[in-house]
């Protein structure tokens, strides 16, 4: 793995803008652009975006009409636990409770409830950019402790993933989750909180960085132009409260322009977070941070000055031109010369999510329905704890900055492998492609043979590895490794291909056990194999 990264590292990096990319459409592009926009790229949504063309294919990924997942329901009464209100079955997102264990078990719901969202994606950008703002905005379900608050938050994250990123940050700023995490619901005129009025201009807006001057004295005037924002607490929505809020007048460092906010009385008061957020919005630096993460999660972790001038800085203009709407920003990059460089595919250690859910999707593992509800729930939390196993707790961030991983440099993805990790990865997709894992009779695994009779050509054994290659790894396996395995685990150490050619067609012709037997033991060592190698830690 080590030298596999240093390769990657020490890559000269690409000197190429955000001029669309007029090469050829393979399956190869459509591959890179999936892998990157969804949680891994399934046999069939290759099949169908190789077809489409570049420009048809992120009109399909930008497309967010389609209806939002139904709500999680109440999978967890139990007899010793009863939700006095919600019945087994029924959505609990709407239903006030102050119980501090019903509302540990309604975290834990929603984090088995997005699993399934993830693992049931539709072709979109939406729920890789859920993702994105989740860990952007860094709440911690276990600080604020309220599933309701939680389910809210995210429903709002996910709303508005490819919408407006102004309107975003105004509407966070009243979220009841972002309230009681960054304690704005405490920030008072006689009692200034500046938690929340730090991390809007250094990590939601403005970022770090020389060009960023914002003084200490700043943060403290914007906790005060935040006064008065409250929780209501016997409906779970948010209010402001003119009584505790600072009317005087508000005046910024030079960074700002001088600006003034003129205090004001009674309702009024809460349109200065408005002109709080106006006044941010109209530094330059605010589009090139936002560009500069959407960056880091789509194409490379690493930003030099070629890539400053040539990606950031354009991007980051049609940002502003477009008032912050995120879809002609995502649309630049994604159709951009610099995101199909080759130097930018597979370039990716994958994120524990990623590298779970694409598993499970790529091999298309099936998973009892929604409707099954303790089956369904049991199944999506074993896949939960996975993600928290791997260091990536949905919903559970280590801090307000997200995962180390999208940040911490220099080692940024790196943090995902550790030697306590990349054993654990391993075990997982060895469990899932031998024994897989059951739960009240019903079992998810993954299964070589059905895959294999997906494919152009099974019976080729050639044809086979490169057809399953194609849809699990992003970098390239040599012609001698590729023959190794083929003639050590398709053709059983024979040297002749019809080894494996007539194990599968007598499989095909009478699907016995015995012939079933045959072929499965083979696709599964296979799958294994490849699943264990450094090449498919790489997206």
């Amino acid at each position: 793995m080590d030298s596999l990264l240093s390769t990657v590292a020490s890559a000269a990096r690409t000197n190429s803008g955000i001029t669309r990319y007029s090469g050829a459409w393979t399956r190869n592009e459509a591959v890179h652009l999936l892998k990157r926009s969804l949680f891994g790229s399934t046999k069939k949504d290759i099949d169908a975006f190789a077809t489409l063309g570049l420009s048809a294919a992120l009109d399909r990924l930008l497309d967010d009409r389609s209806p939002l997942p139904a709500p999680p329901v109440n999978e967890y009464n139990s007899a010793t636990v009863t939700d006095p209100r919600v019945p087994l079955g029924s959505t609990w997102v709407n239903d006030i409770n102050s119980d501090g264990t019903i509302q540990s078990l309604r975290r834990a719901s929603l984090k088995k409830w997005w699993t399934g969202v993830m693992l049931n994606q539709e072709a979109t950008l939406r729920e890789k950019m859920t993702l994105f703002w989740i860990n952007f905005f860094g709440t911690e379900m276990l600080e604020f402790g309220n599933g309701n608050w939680a389910y809210t938050h995210q429903t709002l994250l996910r709303t508005n993933a490819l919408g407006n990123f102004k309107q975003m940050v105004r509407a966070v700023t009243a979220d009841v989750a972002m309230l009681r995490y960054l304690n704005g619901y405490v920030n008072t005129a006689t009692a200034p909180d500046e938690n929340y009025a730090r991390e809007l201009q250094e990590l939601y807006t403005l970022g770090k960085g020389p060009e960023v001057t914002y003084t200490e004295a700043d943060v403290r005037t914007a906790a005060r132009v935040l006064t008065g924002w409250r929780i209501n607490t016997t409906n779970y929505t948010s209010f402001f409260d003119p009584a505790r809020h600072d009317t005087g007048a508000k005046t910024f460092s030079s960074y700002y322009g001088g600006k003034t906010i003129t205090g004001k009385t009674g309702a009024a008061g809460a349109t200065e977070t408005d002109e709080l957020i106006d006044m941010i919005f109209q530094k330059e630096e605010v589009s090139k941070f936002i560009c500069r993460r959407l960056y880091k999660w789509f194409v490379y972790y690493k930003i030099d000055a070629a890539v400053e001038l040539n990606v950031i800085e354009p991007l980051a203009k049609i940002f502003r031109d477009n008032n912050f709407e995120l879809k002609p920003v995502l649309r630049a990059l994604l159709q951009s010369q610099h995101f199909f460089d080759v130097l930018n595919q597979g370039c990716f250690i994958k994120s524990p999510v990623d590298f779970i859910v694409g598993a499970m999707r790529e091999f298309s593992v099936a998973f009892p329905p929604a409707s099954s509800v303790t089956q369904a729930y049991g199944m999506w939390n074993y896949i939960r704890n996975w993600f928290a196993s791997l260091n990536q707790d949905i919903g559970d961030p280590p801090d307000v900055s997200g995962w180390p991983a999208y940040y911490q440099a220099p080692q940024f993805h790196e943090i995902w492998i550790t030697a306590d990790t990349l054993p654990k990865r391993n075990r997982f997709t060895d469990t899932m492609v031998t024994s897989g894992y059951t739960l009240s009779g019903q079992k998810i695994v993954i299964d070589g043979v059905a895959l294999a009779r997906t494919l152009t050509d099974p019976a080729d054994p050639n044809k086979l590895i490169d057809d399953i290659l194609e849809i699990i790894y992003r970098v390239p396996l040599s012609a001698e490794a590729k023959a190794t395995v083929k003639r050590q685990i398709l053709l059983s150490n024979q040297i002749e291909d019809y080894h494996w050619t007539n194990a599968w067609d007598m499989y095909i012709a009478n699907p016995t056990t015995a012939n079933f037997n045959i072929v499965n033991t083979r696709l599964r060592s296979l799958l294994q194999y490849f699943m264990n190698l450094p090449e498919y830690q790489l997206s």
